[in-house]
C-alpha cells in the first residue's frame, strides 16, 4: 500500500509495512517516536517543487479536488510507469482520489476513520521520515507557501468576477442619470435658439449630434442630415429653422453648446462598450439566470443580493420581492397588502403579462428564476463554459412563456364560460324571419390613402405652433399660480385681520372701564340764559378788575425808590 503526502518541500510518497495497522484503533502509538515511525512508513520517492509559482499551481490545484501537473507527472513516473497501478494508494481528499482514478487508472482509497491520526502521526514525525530536512527550513518553506498561496486567492478569487458585475451595472446607472441630465441641458440651452427642434428630434443622441453637425439653426438648408436623420426628419427640420422665432446666439455659446454635445456623445458610446461588457460577463458568470430575466435584471439581483451565492441562498419567495424592502416593511406596519415583485418586475416576462396576470406572472419567474441561480452559483467554471450551459434556463423561459400564453387564453375565455354555466339564460332557437334585404353595393366602397408624405413646410408650422401653445400654457399655469398664491395670502390676512380686531376691541373695552372708574361724578348744574344786561355788566367787572390789578402792580414798582431817596 502506498500513501501519499504533500508538504511545502514536495510530494511524498511512502510504502506502508503492514496496512493491517493503517485500520487500527492504536495507529497513533505507532508514531510516538522516529523509530516505529521509519518501521511503519518508508518514503519511496520525492517531487520537489521547482519554484513557488509552480507550488502555489499544484497545491490550489489540491484544494480545488483537482490533479495538477507536477502530481499527474509524478504519480506517471512512480506508479504508473514502473507497475504499481494495482497498488491501492491512500490520498487525503477524496474528490483527488476520484481525479486519480479516473485519469490514471489507478486503485485509490481513502479512509475514514484512522486516516486522520495517519496524516497527523506523517505530519509529526515529517523531519524523521524524511532524512537530512531540517524543521528549520521546513518551517520556512511552509510560511512562504502560505503567503504566497494567500496573496494567489486574494488576486484570483473566482468570487471577485461578482463585483466586476456589481460595478458595471451600478456605473451603467449613473452614466444613464448623467446622458439624461446633459441631454436636458443640451436641449434647454439650444432650444433658446431653435426651440421647435425639440419637437421634431425626440431622441437625445440624435439630438445632440444634430447640433454639432448643424451648428447655427442658418446652417440647416446647407447641411445634409441623411447619416443622423431620416429623409422626412431632415425635410422638416430644415423647413422648421426657416421659420424659427428663436433667438440668436454668439460663437462663444455655440462653442460651448458644441462641447455639452461632445460630452453626451462620448457618454452615450461608452455605455454602449458596457452594456456589451456586462452582457458577456453575465453570460459567463450567470448563464442561466441571464437567459431567464435578462443581463440587466439579473445583474441587478447579484448587485442588491451582494454576489452570485448570497443570492443563491435566498428563496423565491425573497427573489420576487427583492428591491421592494420599504413597501414590504411599510405593508407589515399598516397591515395593508404585501408587494407582489421588486427588481424582477423589469423582466420582459413579466412586462408580457398582462395588468391582472403580473403577480402571478411575478412568483412564477422568481421560482424558476431561483433554481437557474443555485445552478449557476454552484456550476464550475468548466461547465459554465460549455455550450450547453443555459439549457435550464432556455427551458424554463418556454415553459413560462408557453404557461403565459395559457393563463391568456384562459382569461379570454372566463367570461364565456360563466356565461354559459348560468341556466337562466338559453339561447333561443333560430327562425327564419319574412323580411329580405338586398345587397348594399356601397359597403365595398374603399376610400383609398394616398402615400405621399406630408408638406415639410406644413409640418414645421405644426412644430412652431405647438412651441407657441406650449408657451401660452406654461404663462397660464404661471398665472393661475400666482393668483392661488394671492388667494392663500388674502385669506391668511383675513383671518389674521379678524384676530387682530377682536383684540383691539378688547384693549379698547378695558380703557374705557378704567377711564370711567377714575373719572369724578359731576352734578351738572341747569344753565340760565344771560341777557344783555348781565353781559355787560359781566365785562364791566373784568375791566375794573384788570385795571386794579394794573395800579396795584404799578404801586409795587414805585415803593422801593422812595425808599432809596429817604435813605439818601
Amino acid at each position: 500500500m502506498l500513501v501519499l503526502y504533500e508538504t511545502a518541500l514536495g510530494y511524498c510518497l511512502f510504502k506502508v509495512s503492514d496496512s493491517a495497522k493503517l485500520e487500527s484503533a492504536d495507529l497513533w502509538k505507532e508514531f510516538e517516536n522516529p523509530e516505529k515511525a521509519n518501521k511503519l512508513l518508508k518514503l519511496k520517492a520525492l517531487h520537489r517543487f521547482t519554484s513557488t509559482a509552480t507550488a502555489v499551481e499544484d497545491i490550489t490545484a489540491l484544494q480545488g479536488g483537482k490533479l495538477g501537473k507536477g502530481l499527474k507527472q509524478f504519480l506517471t513516473d512512480e506508479v504508473v510507469n514502473k507497475g504499481k497501478g494495482k497498488e491501492s494508494l491512500v490520498v487525503v481528499d477524496q474528490s483527488l482520489g476520484r481525479s486519480i482514478s479516473k485519469k490514471l487508472s489507478i486503485n485509490v482509497s481513502v479512509q475514514s476513520e484512522g486516516s486522520n491520526e495517519l496524516w497527523r502521526g506523517i505530519r509529526s514525525q515529517l523531519t524523521a521520515l524524511l532524512d537530512g530536512l531540517d524543521p528549520k527550513d521546513l518551517a520556512t518553506m511552509s510560511l512562504g507557501l502560505s503567503h504566497s498561496l494567500s496573496r494567489f486567492k486574494l488576486k484570483f478569487s473566482p468570487d471577485k468576477v461578482d463585483t466586476m458585475v456589481v460595478q458595471a451595472i451600478a456605473l451603467l446607472d449613473d452614466l444613464d442619470k448623467e446622458i439624461n441630465i446633459y441631454a436636458m441641458r443640451v436641449k434647454e440651452w439650444y432650444g433658446w435658439h431653435f426651440p421647435e427642434m425639440a419637437k421634431i428630434i425626440s431622441d437625445n443622441i440624435a439630438y445632440a449630434k444634430t447640433i454639432r453637425h448643424m451648428g447655427f439653426r442658418s446652417n440647416a438648408a446647407s447641411t445634409d442630415f441623411s447619416s443622423i436623420l431620416p429623409e422626412d426628419l431632415e425635410a422638416v427640420l430644415k423647413a422648421a429653422a426657416e421659420i424659427s422665432m428663436g433667438t440668436e446666439i454668439s460663437d462663444s455659446d455655440i462653442a460651448h453648446i458644441n462641447s455639452l454635445c461632445d460630452q453626451v456623445i462620448s457618454i452615450s458610446t461608452y455605455r454602449t462598450q458596457l452594456a456589451e461588457y456586462l452582457r458577456n460577463r453575465m453570460s459567463a458568470i450567470a448563464p442561466n439566470l441571464t437567459a431567464l430575466v435578462g443581463e440587466l435584471v439579473g445583474a441587478r439581483l447579484i448587485s442588491h443580493a451582494g454576489s452570485l451565492l448570497s443570492l443563491a441562498k435566498h428563496p423565491a419567495s425573497t427573489v420576487q420581492i427583492l428591491g421592494a424592502e420599504k413597501a414590504l416593511f411599510r405593508a407589515l406596519k399598516t397591515k395593508h397588502d404585501t408587494p407582489k415583485y421588486g427588481l424582477i418586475y423589469h423582466a420582459s416576462l413579466i412586462g408580457q403579462a398582462p395588468p391582472k396576470l403580473k403577480g402571478k406572472m411575478a412568483r412564477m419567474v422568481a421560482t424558476k428564476a431561483a433554481l437557474s441561480i443555485r445552478v449557476d452559483a454552484l456550476t464550475d467554471a468548466e461547465g459554465k463554459s460549455e455550450e450547453t450551459s443555459a439549457t435550464i434556463g432556455i427551458e424554463n423561459r418556454t415553459k413560462l412563456e408557453s404557461r403565459l400564453r395559457a393563463l391568456e387564453h384562459q382569461s379570454e375565455l372566463g367570461g364565456v364560460n360563466r356565461y354559459a354555466q348560468n341556466g337562466d339564460k338559453k339561447q333561443s332557437r333560430f327562425s327564419m324571419g319574412g323580411e329580405t334585404k338586398t345587397y348594399n353595393t356601397k359597403a365595398d366602397a374603399v376610400d383609398f390613402v394616398s402615400t405621399q408624405r406630408d408638406d415639410p413646410m406644413e409640418a414645421a408650422v405644426e412644430a412652431v405652433l405647438k412651441v407657441k401653445e406650449d408657451k401660452k400654457k406654461a404663462k397660464e399655469e404661471k398665472r393661475a399660480k400666482k393668483k392661488a398664491q394671492k388667494e392663500d395670502d388674502t385669506d391668511k390676512m383675513d383671518v389674521d385681520g379678524e384676530e387682530g380686531e377682536k383684540d383691539s376691541e378688547k384693549k379698547k373695552e378695558k380703557k374705557r372701564k378704567r377711564r370711567e372708574s377714575e373719572m369724578p361724578v359731576v352734578t351738572e348744574s341747569p344753565e340760565k340764559e344771560e341777557t344783555e344786561e348781565e353781559r355787560k355788566a359781566r365785562k364791566e367787572a373784568k375791566k375794573a378788575k384788570k385795571a386794579a390789578e394794573k395800579a396795584a402792580a404799578a404801586a409795587s414798582s414805585d415803593s422801593p425808590k422812595k425808599k432809596k431817596k429817604k435813605s439818601d
